[in-house]
């Protein structure tokens, strides 16, 4: 089995980038990214099924990927197609399995986590997500990059209260 190395580089300082999964063997091979269609909700199903198939039948499959924000799907990384359609084959809850592969681009963005701080602006209506203030709307009306906080005023508040808030207490409204 070949050894692999995901490298997170910091880029600008403020947003970390990943680079593509490289291998360190002496053969010069590429994995490929191919997304399987699951039962919706049984992602974690299959994400264990997968690996108990790999494992037990030595495939050749470098990483099986559940992300959160994309439901109904689990990323594979395997060789080539044959390799992920010989671990796919026969699982349950599997729907089936795109056509083509996916690019690094398409995934790079669910991989790498944004800074809530990065995000926030004065006067946009926020929703609290934790600390005592927790499910209250408020507006920001300050932000502090370097400490990562944010100057608040509650909206649900009978008068106007200014508050400071870690930012990942801080969720933007829609």
């Amino acid at each position: 089995m070949t050894e692999e190395t995901h490298e997170i580089v910091k880029a600008d300082e403020e947003q970390p980038s990943v680079k593509q999964p490289t291998t360190n063997s002496g053969t010069d091979t590429k994995s490929h990214l191919f997304a399987i269609r699951t039962t919706g909700g049984q992602e974690k199903v299959v994400l264990n099924l997968l690996q108990n198939r790999v494992n037990t039948k030595k495939i050749n499959i470098q990483s099986v990927l559940l992300i959160d924000n994309l439901k109904g799907y689990v990323v594979l990384e395997a060789i080539d197609a044959n390799e992920a359609f010989n671990a796919i084959q026969g699982v349950r809850h599997i729907r089936g399995q795109l056509r083509g592969e996916l690019e690094f681009k398409d995934i790079e963005g669910y991989l790498v986590k944004k800074s809530t701080v990065s995000e926030l602006a004065v006067d946009k209506v926020v929703e609290i997500i934790g600390g005592p203030f927790k499910g209250m709307k408020a507006t920001v009306t300050r932000v502090d990059h370097d400490k990562e906080e944010a100057t608040v005023i509650l909206l649900d508040a009978p008068y106007q209260l200014p508050v400071t808030v870690d930012a990942n207490y801080l969720k933007l409204s829609a």
